[in-house]
């Protein structure tokens, strides 16, 4: 009887954790701020198909570098078929290299 209780118990917890990915949003708070990117975007991105870590390690990268994104552009993005972290390393490059360029034209220039 205890078998027909625990393992179902122990389903669900696993299924919570796929969906609810805790240690990512954890990071995401420590590396960028609570207010960007909360639990419920990250579990909509799971639900659309969109992977949470590219999109959280890109953030996280181009907030190191001082670049101010959003995840719903990242997302959009990813979406569309476009690469992500090559968009966010151009954005990266330029800035360093001092050359403006901006999220919409480095997205373009990707797709």
């Amino acid at each position: 009887m205890g078998l027909y209780v625990a393992l179902p118990l122990v389903l669900f917890i696993l299924l919570l954790l796929w969906v609810v990915p805790v240690g990512l949003w954890l990071q995401a708070i420590f590396s960028i701020g609570g207010g960007h990117v909360t639990i419920f975007n990250l579990i909509g991105m799971r639900f659309r198909r969109v992977p949470p870590s590219i999109i959280v390690n890109g953030l996280i990268a181009s907030r190191k570098a001082g670049i101010v994104l959003k995840s719903d552009d990242l997302e959009v993005h990813f979406m569309a078929g476009g690469d992500v972290d090559k968009v966010v390393d151009a954005l990266i490059a330029a800035s360093k290299a001092g050359i403006e360029l901006t999220f919409e034209i480095a997205t373009a220039i990707d797709l």
